[in-house]
């Protein structure tokens, strides 16, 4: 199985985002709850490029691959917005309460590395590449 979608850094895409993922766990047959994780890792990714990678008017596309053997499901997110390699971003501190956490950030990354099996980042000809590994076998 493989399938790409393009995308506009509008939040609006956000739906069609999380369509994609529905169809790939229709085709791959998941279930509901790694559905719902690999949504929600999809959309705080995506929602990070939309809002920081650009600057604020301006109008750029993003790709997001999914690739699956069965075994392990692959997402390639790229973009040509601002380099920014999430994987390098300290760990959140879990133990700050949500309500104190305002302006630290951190936790959507966080989130994204516990619950994909890997997660890595490349910058190749003015492009970033975030490849995010999840085994559903």
């Amino acid at each position: 199985m493989k399938k790409e979608l393009k995308l506009k850094n509008q939040v609006g895409e956000l739906e069609r985002v999380n369509q994609f993922v529905e169809e790939i766990g229709e085709e791959l047959n998941l279930d509901m709850e790694m559905q719902m994780n690999l949504n929600l890792v999809m959309e705080e990714m995506v929602s990070n490029i939309i809002f920081y990678a650009y600057p604020e008017g301006s109008d750029a596309e993003i790709e997001l691959m999914a690739e699956s053997d069965g075994k392990e499901l692959t997402f390639v997110l790229s973009d040509q917005g601002s380099e920014f390699d999430p994987t390098l971003k300290e760990d959140a501190d879990v133990n700050i309460n949500p309500i104190d956490r305002e302006g630290l950030g951190g936790m959507g990354i966080f989130i994204v590395k516990n619950i994909m099996n890997q997660v890595t980042y490349q910058r190749l000809e003015g492009k970033n590449l975030l490849t995010m590994k999840k085994e559903i076998k």
